[in-house]
């Protein structure tokens, strides 16, 4: 091990964790996330000089870099171990120029758990920066400043002030807005279903659906059809035509990717997809575990990946041997195919130990973590054991013209789902009597039902990751900030979970679409994404891809600013009436947000603002915590039980408390770099950060 090494790292929780088990010749430091960027002030990109980006510091990091520079003079090799994805090659790329270190030195260092065995390692075993993924993440932020800085002033001219569009953004709000017109436009159809309840000459009884007339599937439309289906099946003789009996294995899911971790922890705990990546970097950088000190409990979070190495594979069967026996462990480890999008440069997401049972952490955790631990930790050790088998019986029955069937199942032997269970199960289902073929049975009764056939349902947050990710729409870091992004400007309001689009967010799509139907298009989008895997791959040249994308869309810009009338918004009535005036309320849009105003305006200029749910729960009382204005417009947060709790916060809070001091704990945005969780505790200087 080489004397006296500067280790640099994103964030100081990771940074915490490493120091503890590096030893006196590690000096470890935080960049705080990114230490360059565009700037916010201009488009920030040379277009003549051949789209070349202009970084600068950014605001606030020019002390932390100069005792970074300090640091690395002092030491007699620098370490650079951002995270391992292009996001953190990027910013190694960025502190390697600061530091002056030479383009090919061996100076980056990656490491996808934070644990001593994996950081030795590591270290063990540097690299230079890999220029590919720089680039590729260097396409992604200019492809995205050229559109956002070139669309939002369009629909500020067009629409109104304030408003901004994203290159991958935009996609959500399309996706979201056609659904809607989906439902909009759904006509229902009637349909019925028919069950009946059938008995052999004992006496026993089961139940069997009615699936097909002379031998084509059945569709009963109409109360009148089904009526005439009753009747001949009254009439009818019923008698046992095939009877076909079979072991079914169901295979156990694969381990947590970020999209299906998104979509699980959004059912099963009710977490926002920001939620979810906020507790999993918690447990990705290092908690204090009693004696073992601090550790990281959970492998790197962003990934696509349901790949496993070979050695937890191993241990985490030699575990399930002994804690739940041999029938357990499946003869040849379970193996999992990527999708052919996957980068596959991480593993899935585990454990670092499957020895960390979640029951061993709970008293280091707080609820939030220990809730995404388990449902981690479970998933994953479900993954590598045996299929859950079940017995199965199917029973075609012949009456007359008609076929009824009966299908029984019986869970034979629980398998996976001793560890991790989707669903709860009858231990039998429908049980059908010893019966044989050609046997006579007596029909008892006909349960006809009517049904209508229902429009899809509106995206929650797991149904629209998981379209994302189908679609091949952004990467999985991604998915929270897209969420996040379309929400805060009001292109998309959460009612019940469910994500409804805004007239606001109509017209926008609207008008990308008929204007800009590249940069809103899916497959488009997608395509981008492969492009960004072919610079990564070194197969593609990150300029020529933004040349190719920027020309023509220079020239739908300029079609669209000649050619395009303002487009008028009109006010969505509030459903009350003005308490001074008497005239409809409505809703408007301001700078701070939605609020009520007098449609009587500026004759009367009443206005009422409007509270929003948080979307967390309150870390004294367990009440909802409310978005609140100030009367100058400032945003604020506080308990929806006032008076009774006082809670109120500038920041919003997590839904947490503090492991050191009990208070609660809150997201406090930091300029230009993200955001960080804090304890509002006066004296209390516990900190997280949190990289989107």
């Amino acid at each position: 091990m080489a004397e006296n090494t500067l280790l640099i790292v994103e964030s100081a929780a990771k940074a915490k964790t490493l120091s503890k088990f590096l030893g006196k010749n590690y000096k470890v430091k935080a960049s705080i996330g990114h230490v360059k960027d565009l700037p916010k002030s201009k488009l920030g990109i040379d277009i003549e000089n051949d789209f070349e980006p202009q970084y600068i510091t950014i605001r606030g990091k020019g002390n932390l870099l100069k005792e970074i520079k300090e640091e690395a003079q002092k030491a007699s090799r620098v370490l650079l171990a951002t995270d391992p994805d292009r996001e953190g090659e990027a910013i190694a790329w960025h502190l390697q120029n600061v530091i002056n270190i030479p383009d090919d030195e061996k100076c980056r260092i990656e490491f996808h758990e934070i644990t001593r065995e994996a950081v030795k390692k590591a270290i063990a075993h540097p690299r230079p920066i890999d220029m590919n993924r720089v680039n590729a993440q260097q396409a992604r932020r200019v492809l995205d400043r050229l559109v956002g800085y070139s669309l939002s002033p369009f629909l500020w001219n067009k629409v109104k002030k304030g408003l901004s569009a994203g290159r991958v953004q935009s996609v959500a709000v399309r996706l979201i807005c056609e659904r809607e017109e989906e439902i909009r436009n759904f006509i229902p159809e009637e349909y019925w279903t028919l069950d009946a309840l059938v008995a052999d000459d004992k006496g026993d009884r089961f139940q069997a659906k009615l699936v097909s007339y002379k031998g084509e599937k059945i569709n009963i439309k109409n109360a009148e059809q089904k009526d005439e289906i009753i009747k001949a099946l009254a009439d009818a003789s019923l008698v046992v035509q095939k009877i076909e009996k079979k072991e079914r294995r169901k295979k156990p899911h694969p381990p947590f990717t970020t999209s299906t971790l998104q979509q699980e922890a959004s059912r099963r705990l009710n977490f926002y997809a920001n939620r979810t990546m906020r507790v999993a970097q918690e447990l990705y950088e290092g908690l204090e575990i009693g004696k073992e000190g601090t550790v990281g409990l959970i492998t790197y979070l962003r990934t696509d990946s349901t790949r496993i190495a070979e050695v937890a594979q191993k241990e985490a069967r030699e575990f399930i041997m002994s804690e739940y026996g041999e029938e357990y462990v499946p003869e040849v480890p379970n193996e999992y195919k990527t999708k052919k999008t996957a980068q596959d440069a991480h593993e899935a997401i585990r454990p670092t130990s499957v020895k960390r049972t979640p029951e061993s952490l709970k008293p280091y955790l707080t609820r939030d973590q220990y809730k995404l631990y388990k449902l981690i930790w479970e998933r994953f050790v479900a993954s590598q054991m045996a299929p859950s088998i079940y017995d199965t019986v199917s029973v075609d029955i012949e009456a007359g013209d008609y076929n009824l069937r009966a299908t029984s199942s019986r869970l034979k032997f629980i398998g996976y789902k001793k560890v991790y269970d989707e669903e709860e199960e009858e231990e039998v289902r429908n049980p059908i009597p010893d019966i044989k073929e050609g046997e006579k049975l007596r029909l008892v009764d006909l349960y006809p039902e009517q049904h209508f056939t229902q429009p899809p349902p509106r995206f929650t947050e797991a149904s629209l990751v998981k379209l994302l990710e189908e679609k091949n729409i952004g990467r999985p870091s991604t998915y929270a900030p897209i969420i996040e992004t379309i929400l805060k400007r009001n292109y998309v309001e959460r009612q019940n979970k469910q994500f409804v689009p805004t007239e606001l967010g109509f017209i926008v799509v609207e008008l990308l679409k008929e204007n800009f139907s590249n940069i809103i298009e899916v497959e488009f989008t997608a395509r981008m994404e492969e492009e960004l895997d072919l610079i990564e791959e070194g197969k593609l040249d990150w300029k020529q891809v933004v040349r190719d994308f920027y020309i023509p869309f220079q020239k739908e810009l300029e079609k669209a600013h000649m050619s395009i009338e303002k487009v008028e918004i009109k006010d969505e009535e509030a459903g009350k009436e003005c308490p001074v005036c008497g005239r409809p309320m409505v809703i408007k849009y301001g700078r701070f947000g939605k609020f009520m105003a007098c449609s009587g305006f500026p004759e009367c200029r009443h206005t009422e603002s409007i509270n929003e749910d948080a979307g967390v729960i309150c870390p004294r009382c367990g009440g909802n915590i409310l978005i609140l204005k100030t009367k100058k417009g400032r945003k604020f947060y506080g308990c929806s039980n006032y008076p009774e709790c006082e809670f109120r916060s500038w920041d919003k809070p997590t839904g947490e408390k503090c492991p050191l001091c009990g208070e609660a704990l809150v997201e406090k945005g930091v300029k230009g770099n993200g955001s960080r969780i804090v304890c509002q505790g006066e004296k209390c200087e516990y900190m997280q950060e949190v990289r989107d």
